[in-house]
């Protein structure tokens, strides 16, 4: 039995790890797009450490495309075996990477389209098509959490929940090869307690072997996850004492939610400013049907809350925009709103165009609630830049730009710490460190090491270890 780590390794994206057996099955946790900028990784997703013929079966952990994105590809690529994840991943997988093809096949026509006119012939061609989304989604096979599926290999799997988003899951797999029975875990991407709409991570069952996410692995969160009266403050700061706009960049799965139930909140404790709000991103529109429809996931407090206000994502002043005309009329509105839309990080879609619409008045206020990467325009707005260039043009800073760090959807080290603390050392033989960057993991090596584990691995890209 081997484990080769494929993707994610000394990184934070493109997880990917292929687990070979004997009787030459292959088993894949996760098949991840890379989304980053390192030159070493420029070629990632086009290319494979295996065949993608050769794999048994797929274990996804859950729907975000840095864990997903590359499952078309898998199967453009020859992979015909199925995918086994929860019923939220396998309906959010619908629309994101429905929503990452079309976004594949525009690139490809925008760089032909340039080409063309530099007088280059050759093609370039998307990762995948739509075409190639909808055969992937025959393939997803659903189970529930915390239930034993016997896969016809003989092997057994069971996901119980991450708690990190809607339908995210840690993997365990129990194995035989060459005789010998093997118990692998997979943390996936590992949430925290205690954040709004989503139950606390669940421990994981006991494991021979663990891949374990490390993003945080040297920090420590120092909000809690839920942060509705600081929310408040500044929506009653910006719409009704300076009469302005709050733009807020969110991720379309799970931060995007997150804001509109708190919001939702404000409003029925009549808190809330008598002002419109604005969630204007199609994929966060379609994300939170699929939110409405997989209360299996919720916690108890969300639940509760719903035997008094049933639609936790709705109310009368809330409007969700597909229609791009509606968009552009949001900019040329002078009302005091709330306008909520993607990408987190400002790096495309329809928050750009806000941003760049509202940035040179000091009434409104830019509210950054996520991860935004070193260069994306929500990192130089939140790192206090006077100016940023916005589609080609230098832009004064005027606006107000305010950060709220709680929202963060991945454990620090003493949460992650605490989601292993259930197993026992004496049977668990490696942890090895996964989706993280190097000098974090190493920390987080040491302190798992102090906590009396036995060995701890941080895998380069393409190594293998034998189990």
């Amino acid at each position: 039995m081997k484990i080769t780590f494929c993707g994610a390794a000394r990184t934070v994206t493109g997880s990917c790890h292929l687990l070979s057996l004997d009787n030459n099955r292959r088993v894949l946790f996760d098949c991840g797009l890379y989304q980053g900028h390192e030159f070493d990784l420029k070629n990632f997703n086009e290319s494979w450490k295996f065949d993608p013929k050769d794999i048994s079966y797929l274990l996804l952990s859950h729907a975000h495309i840095d864990h997903s994105g590359r499952i078309p590809k898998l199967v453009k690529d020859g992979f015909e075996g199925p995918i086994y994840c929860t019923y939220a991943t396998r309906d959010l997988c619908a629309i994101m990477l429905m929503d990452s093809a079309f976004i594949q096949e525009r690139d490809a026509e925008w760089r032909n389209k340039k080409n063309r006119k530099k007088g280059i012939k050759e093609r370039i061609e998307p990762l995948y098509s739509i075409e190639d989304v909808e055969k992937t989604l025959n393939r997803f096979v659903a189970i529930g959490y915390d239930e034993e599926l016997k896969l016809p290999d003989g092997s057994s799997l069971e996901f119980r929940d991450a708690g990190h988003i809607l339908g995210s899951a840690s993997v365990h797999l129990t194995c035989t090869s060459n005789g010998k029975k093997q118990r692998i875990g997979f943390t996936g991407d590992i949430g925290r307690p205690e954040r709004p709409i989503l139950r606390d991570p669940q421990p994981m069952k006991q494991v021979d072997y663990l891949i374990c996410e490390s993003t945080y692995g040297n920090k420590f969160h120092i909000d809690s996850p839920n942060e509705k009266k600081g929310l408040l403050k500044v929506i009653k700061e910006t719409c009704e004492i300076n009469r302005g706009k709050l733009i807020i960049p969110a991720f379309s799965v799970g931060r995007t939610q997150e804001i509109v139930y708190m919001i939702d909140q404000l409003h029925t404790e009549g808190k809330l400013p008598n002002i419109p709000i604005y969630v204007d991103s199609p994929l966060s529109i379609n994300a939170t049907e699929v939110f409405k429809a997989h209360p299996e996931c919720y916690d108890a407090d969300i639940l509760r809350y719903m035997q008094k206000d049933p639609n936790p994502f709705g109310f009368n002043r809330l409007h969700y925009i597909k229609n791009v005309a509606r968009s552009k009329q949001l900019n040329d509105s002078d009302e005091p709103c709330i306008i909520i839309s993607a990408s987190g990080m400002a790096t495309a879609g329809r928050i750009v165009h806000h941003i760049n619409n509202n940035i040179e008045d000091k009434r409104n206020t830019i509210l950054i609630v996520g991860y935004c990467a070193e260069g994306s325009l929500g990192a130089r707005l939140a790192q206090g830049n006077e100016e940023v260039r916005i589609f080609g043009q230098v832009k004064k800073v005027k606006a107000l730009v305010k950060t709220m760090h709680s929202f963060s959807a991945h454990g620090d080290q003493k949460e992650m710490l605490d989601f292993i603390e259930n197993q026992n050392r004496n049977e668990l033989k490696k942890i090895f460190l996964v989706h993280g960057d190097y000098n974090r993991q190493v920390t987080f090596r040491d302190v798992i090491l102090e906590n009396k584990f036995q060995k701890v691995e941080i895998p380069n890209l393409g190594e293998s270890f034998e189990l």
